[in-house]
């Protein structure tokens, strides 16, 4: 039987992905997973539909809110940005992992309590998408190089595939944290992900925090699928 302390550090590693067009469908699934999840993202999917409002009504009910949008401007509209989203009280925030981008985020974030995310290339992607971007390397070494900026420049952590976790930490002696989305039970679909990782894999590896979307609100009992999927990661940890 797993300690009970494992379980709650799993359930607190835990960020589930509220990946919708309507804001009433993540409230929804809110409801339904209840209190065994505590963390939430909210991504761009929602940003124009009640994002924003949705953030302050989990904050308010006792949740954390990983705001997932990804921010690329000019440094000061960048710094501006963090510094109102570090209002909102959000825990998480992630913006593009450019150095001078990361540089005006850690800027914004001040004092607060809100830690800053660099993108360093999404799971999505592989080799040949970031040939097409102009970076002749392996998807490694420009998340390697990405996270050493993130490091430079004073953001907390970065957003890597589980993949990399190992070999980032040990190249940043683990001083950033790492989130990583992409993550699929074993003999669950990758959907669009390319760069895939199981709960206890990742959580292996390195990972402090994974993100996971359709293989919880895509099932037919989504608090149940939570449950599993955090006792996973608890084997992972003990």
């Amino acid at each position: 039987m797993t300690d009970p302390h494992y379980l709650d550090l799993a359930r607190e590693k835990l960020i589930v992905a509220l990946d919708y067009w309507n804001v009433e469908d993540a409230r929804k699934l809110v409801r339904d997973l209840g209190d065994e999840v505590s963390f939430y993202k909210i991504g761009l999917g929602l940003q124009l539909v009640g994002g924003n409002e949705l953030a302050r009504e989990l904050i308010a009910g006792g949740k954390r809110v990983f705001l997932d949008y990804k921010y690329y401007d000019i440094a000061e509209t960048v710094q501006r940005a963090v510094a109102q989203a570090a209002e909102l009280n959000v825990t998480f925030l992630t913006v593009h992992g450019v150095a001078s981008i990361m540089k005006a985020a850690a800027a914004g974030r001040g004092n607060s309590g809100m830690k800053v995310f660099g993108v360093t290339v999404l799971t999505s992607m592989d080799a040949e998408d970031i040939k097409e971007m102009g970076f002749e390397c392996d998807v490694e070494d420009l998340v390697i190089a990405r996270a050493k900026k993130a490091l430079e420049v004073g953001v907390d952590g970065v957003i890597a595939s589980a993949r990399e976790a190992a070999e980032l930490r040990r190249q940043t002696a683990g001083k950033l944290l790492i989130v990583s989305p992409g993550i699929r039970p074993s003999g669950s679909s990758r959907d669009d992900q390319k760069r895939v990782a199981t709960p206890s894999d990742a959580m292996r590896a390195g990972a402090d925090y994974l993100v996971l979307g359709r293989p919880i609100y895509a099932a037919s009992d989504p608090a149940a699928a939570a449950r599993t999927i955090i006792q996973e990661m608890a084997d992972a940890l003990e």
